[in-house]
């Protein structure tokens, strides 16, 4: 018996959803391709300034943008985010069972 959720592929294979954790900003170039192949809502794109404080991406005070997790508990566990990753700043891991 598995310790985590699993599901079933068409197949009947058994399969354990990952799902998002964390992003690491320091990483992210906030390119947006996790956020376009995302149809959940998890993601958003924010604004970090020089102080490090976070705002609105488009906001003039905005140096850098990178995503976010906005809404953790829409992720289906697919990895799909992770698998277009560039930069390889996306962390998941299994739910317990």
């Amino acid at each position: 018996m598995s310790d985590f959720v699993t599901g079933q592929t068409r197949g009947g294979g058994s399969w354990t959803p990952k799902f998002v954790e964390t992003i690491d900003q320091k990483q992210c170039i906030g390119c947006g391709r996790c956020y376009k192949v995302c149809g959940r809502d998890v993601l958003e794109l924010i604004g970090i300034t020089e102080d490090g404080d976070i705002v609105d991406a488009f906001d003039d005070e905005a140096e850098k943008k990178v995503m976010s997790v906005k809404e953790q508990n829409n992720c289906i566990g697919c990895e799909s985010c992770s698998k277009v990753c560039s930069k390889s700043c996306i962390t998941h891991k299994p739910l317990a069972a």
